[in-house]
C-alpha cells in the first residue's frame, strides 16, 4: 500500500507502456511539447469533461470523476463513468469509459490505463467492475474491454514498474523506431542523434577493450 505523497499520475501508465524514455522525460524531467496529436487529444478530453454529469432512466453518467488507488499508488481523472442500474442486484454498476483521439492500438497502453481506472473505482466503491470501454475519436466507435486476470496482472506490474522508474530518477537512453516520428517530444528526446552518439562511444569502447 502507498500513501498520499507516493501517488503517481494514472496517465503515466500509458506513457510508460508506449515508451519508457517518454515517460521519464515527462514525469522525471518535466519535459512537455505539444503537437497536433496531443492538442487534438486535449481538446477531446475537454469537450467530454465540459458536458457535465447526466441522468437518464437507467444510466447515470459522471464526467471528470477523480480516482485514486492506494494499492496501485495512482490517482487521476476518469473521462466518463456510466453507472448502469442492475435490476437483479438492485445496484448501480460502474462502467468506465476512456476517450482517445486516435484508433485502437496493438499495444496494451490504452487498455491498461482503463483497467487502472476500474481498479481505482473498485477500491473506492467496494465493488467489482468486470468491463469498460474505450471510445476512439478516429473510428467514432467504442472498444469493449474485459478486465480479466491477465490484464489486471499487467496493470499491477506496470504500476509497480512506474514507481520503480520514477523513484530511480534516471531517464533511459533512446531507442529509435517508427513511433518516434509522431511523438511530441521528438525534438527533446533526439532519438536519432543521441543513439548515433552512443553507437560511436560503444564502437570506441569496443576498440579499447580489444586492445
Amino acid at each position: 500500500m502507498y500513501n498520499e505523497e507516493e501517488l503517481l499520475q494514472l496517465s503515466a501508465l500509458q506513457h510508460l507502456l508506449f515508451c519508457e524514455r517518454q515517460c521519464a522525460l515527462i514525469h522525471i524531467e518535466q519535459a512537455w511539447n505539444e503537437n497536433r496529436f496531443t492538442v487534438e487529444g486535449r481538446i477531446l478530453h475537454e469537450k467530454v469533461h465540459d458536458q457535465g454529469d447526466e441522468v437518464r432512466s437507467d444510466v447515470r453518467i459522471a464526467r471528470a470523476l477523480p480516482l485514486r488507488s492506494m494499492r496501485l499508488g495512482l490517482s487521476g481523472i476518469a473521462d466518463v463513468v456510466e453507472f448502469r442500474f442492475d435490476a437483479e442486484k438492485d445496484l448501480w454498476q460502474p462502467f468506465p469509459v476512456e476517450y482517445k483521439r486516435g484508433k485502437p492500438k496493438a499495444e496494451e497502453c490504452d487498455t491498461v490505463q482503463l483497467c487502472a481506472q476500474a481498479i481505482c473505482l473498485e477500491e473506492m466503491l467496494g465493488t467489482d467492475i468486470p468491463e469498460g470501454a474505450i471510445f476512439y475519436g478516429k473510428t467514432r466507435r467504442r472498444l469493449d474491454v474485459v478486465f480479466g486476470d491477465e490484464l489486471r496482472t499487467l496493470t499491477t506490474e506496470t504500476a509497480q514498474h512506474l514507481h520503480k522508474l520514477l523513484k530511480s530518477g534516471k531517464t533511459p537512453p533512446p531507442k529509435y523506431d517508427k513511433r518516434c516520428e509522431h511523438c511530441s517530444l521528438f525534438d527533446v528526446c533526439m532519438p536519432k542523434t543521441l543513439r548515433q552518439r552512443r553507437s560511436v562511444a560503444e564502437y570506441i569502447n569496443g576498440l579499447v577493450n580489444e586492445d
